[in-house]
């Protein structure tokens, strides 16, 4: 039972209780006061009548027509005259019906007043005894109606202290409405904090409870710290703070395995010539603080977007993988450039060969082909000149001449055929369907294709939210016809598109019932660089009843956790930190501290890209929750695909 309804039934009782109370107290005064007003009306008015009979003649006519006179003037129950025998000479007394209060309240309260009584004199002898008696209607009449007064004035009084307290129990209880949903959120694991309320009871709660969410808090940092103070041992260089060339390789594997619109890329390598000579000339130190430089500018130019990553392949070669970029002649020049001018700026810098290679690369490449291809166009480099670039051709242009065409080409194809969604399964260890992978295929060139082939055609031409509420659309409108949970993924381009998000949610609460299997994720990177956006997301789409998680994360988890407090069902741990797991020790430290980190904030955690029996065996002894992958068996429902 709420406060307020306590409340009012608290003051009902008061009320009935002061009510009853004063009603008796009140009724029974009244009563008292007009029965003495009765008593002396009924003595004066016979003696009145007494003494005006006294002094007239006493014939009978007379003497009646006086008694008749007296009755019909006022308001009287009965008037007799009788003789001092005992004989009635005349009597009037009131027939009609009793009207003014209702007949249970005159039982209820009876009105009792001694009639009066006077003397009727001839001369000197008795003439006759007269006893009259006023109507009491008009004393009911009066108890009734103040009585009814006095209800009505409790009752606006009642609902007037009701409303009253209403609106003050409302305002105290208010901060009690921040703690509940507080402590609500602790029970779901995501440690907000509240500001203190005045109330000095609440104060003391909500207290001990920011207190609680502090140190989650805390620990949560401390505890990202740590892993990514881990993981920058296990993965990057040393000396240049880069990515080293195992993980790079794991990076460069996980980006042509995507399908999405940063299934397209460009990969750039820039070698130092001949380094050896270099250390015998310039010195150790020299050559070190020559690499730190390099280093530098990849790390300058990967912090200005989020999903791209750079390494250090060996001694003299570094590598930038740029996912999403078209343009690989403007990004090798470009990058070549930064860094001439980085090492002409050196002491004997100007003398020092720097070739550049790059490559453009397609989804679903080997990675022994473009490394290949790469390598041929570096090594043309360096026998072209000391600081030449080479660009090799990819020949990935597609069929399509410029970016108007692509446009046309799949708006065309997206109001013809639709989507179509296929099925990958997502298991937990014991094999159990958590959701099913729903990546989309849209109808190109008499085929359908994949979406790392016209997915980053869509991202530059604008087409990603369109797209994305087209994926949306057909994942509920499949759930409903086969029940099975679906997960799919948002772009950074839908995030932050309020038209997108305001489709979004329509077609959620269109379809309420298929909105709980559905499984929402966004690339890490985009919840990174477009936090606020992310944030308003989770909060909008929590009372749906859809999950939320970020795919593809790992190496910027550190970044996430001020996002404990959004309540995140899951995350995808990126493939390039599952695969060869159960090779890598290092990698293994880091995904257990994740999985616990994950765990203890209440996220699912869920391995991408999983490619053997090995690392399967090994994934849920680190704490996995579910994975996804190459090695992962359909169940039967799998791999079914769907036209919308």
């Amino acid at each position: 039972m709420s406060l307020i309804t306590q409340l009012w039934l608290a003051i009902a009782v008061v009320m009935s209780m002061s009510l009853g109370g004063s009603l008796v107290v009140s009724t029974l005064s009244a009563r008292h006061y007009l029965e003495q007003q009765l008593q002396v009306k009924n003595l004066d008015n016979a003696t009145s009548l007494a003494l005006s009979l006294s002094q007239m003649p006493k014939d009978p006519v007379t003497v009646e027509l006086q008694v008749a006179a007296q009755f019909d003037a006022g308001h009287y129950r009965v008037i007799r005259l009788t003789s001092p025998t005992g004989e009635i000479l005349v009597e009037r007394e009131y027939a009609g019906v009793p009207t003014g209060a209702p007949e249970w309240f005159t039982r209820l309260i009876p009105i009792t007043a001694r009639p009066g009584i006077a003397q009727v004199q001839d001369g000197w002898h008795q003439y006759g005894t007269l006893t009259l008696e006023s109507h009491k209607r008009y004393a009911y009449e009066a108890l009734w109606t103040e009585m009814l007064q006095l209800l009505l004035w409790f009752g606006l009084g009642a609902l007037a202290t009701g409303g009253i307290g209403t609106v003050v129990i409302r305002h105290i209880i208010r901060p009690l409405d921040r703690v509940v949903e507080q402590a609500e959120a602790i029970g779901g694991r995501r440690f907000v904090t509240t500001p203190e309320p005045g109330t000095p009871e609440f104060r003391s709660v909500v207290r001990a409870m920011n207190t609680l969410s502090g140190r989650v808090r805390t620990m949560l940092a401390d505890e990202s710290r740590r892993l990514e103070q881990l993981r920058r041992q296990t993965q990057h260089d040393e000396m240049t703070g880069l990515v080293n060339r195992p993980q790079f390789m794991n990076l460069l594997d996980s980006a042509l395995a995507r399908d999405d619109s940063d299934a397209t890329g460009i990969l750039v390598i820039a070698r130092i010539g001949d380094l050896a000579t270099l250390n015998q000339r310039l010195g150790r130190h020299a050559v070190d603080r020559l690499l730190c430089e390099l280093a530098q500018q990849f790390a300058v130019r990967v912090s200005q977007y989020p999903n791209w990553e750079a390494g250090r392949m060996n001694g003299s070669d570094f590598a930038l993988l740029a996912p999403g970029c078209d343009d690989a002649n403007e990004l090798a020049t470009s990058v070549a450039r930064t860094l001439h001018e980085a090492i002409d700026a050196l002491p004997s810098g100007r003398d020092i060969s720097l070739p550049v290679a790059a490559s453009g690369y397609s989804a679903g490449e080997r990675r022994a082909h473009l490394l290949n291809r790469v390598d041929g166009a570096l090594a043309a480099a360096e026998q072209s000149g000391a600081r030449a670039i080479r660009v090799a051709d990819a020949s990935a242009a597609g069929p399509y001449a410029d970016q108007q065409t692509r446009r046309d080409a799949l708006t065309r194809s997206l109001e013809r055929d639709g989507v179509r969604l296929v099925h990958f399964p997502v298991l937990t260890p014991d094999g159990t369907l958590l959701h099913d992978e729903a990546p989309v295929r849209l109808m190109l060139d008499g085929e359908w294709r994949p979406a790392g082939y016209f997915m980053p055609w869509a991202a530059r031409v604008g087409l990603l939210p369109r797209f994305d509420a087209a994926v949306v659309q057909a994942a509920l409108r499949e759930i409903d016809a086969t029940g099975v949970p679906l997960g799919i993924n948002l772009s950074s381009d839908s995030l932050c598109d309020a038209t997108f998000r305001g489709e979004l949610f329509r077609l959620l609460k269109s379809h309420s019932d298929a909105a709980p299997k559905l499984w929402i994720e966004v690339p890490e990177y985009g919840a990174v660089g477009h936090l606020a956006e992310f944030r308003a997301l989770c909060v909008a789409l929590r009372p749906l009843g859809c999950k939320l998680g970020i795919e593809h994360a790992g190496s910027r988890f550190s970044h996430l956790s001020a996002l404990h407090e959004l309540g995140l069902d899951y995350i995808k741990i990126d493939a390039a930190m599952i695969r060869d797991i159960d090779k890598n020790p290092g990698n293994q430290a880091f995904l257990r501290g994740l999985c616990t980190v994950a765990h203890s904030i209440g996220v699912m955690a869920i391995a991408e890209g999983v490619g053997s029996d090995a690392e399967v065996s090994v994934l849920p002894g680190l704490g996995v929750d579910g994975f996804t992958g190459p090695a992962i068996l359909a169940p039967s429902l799998s791999g079914a695909v769907t036209n919308h």
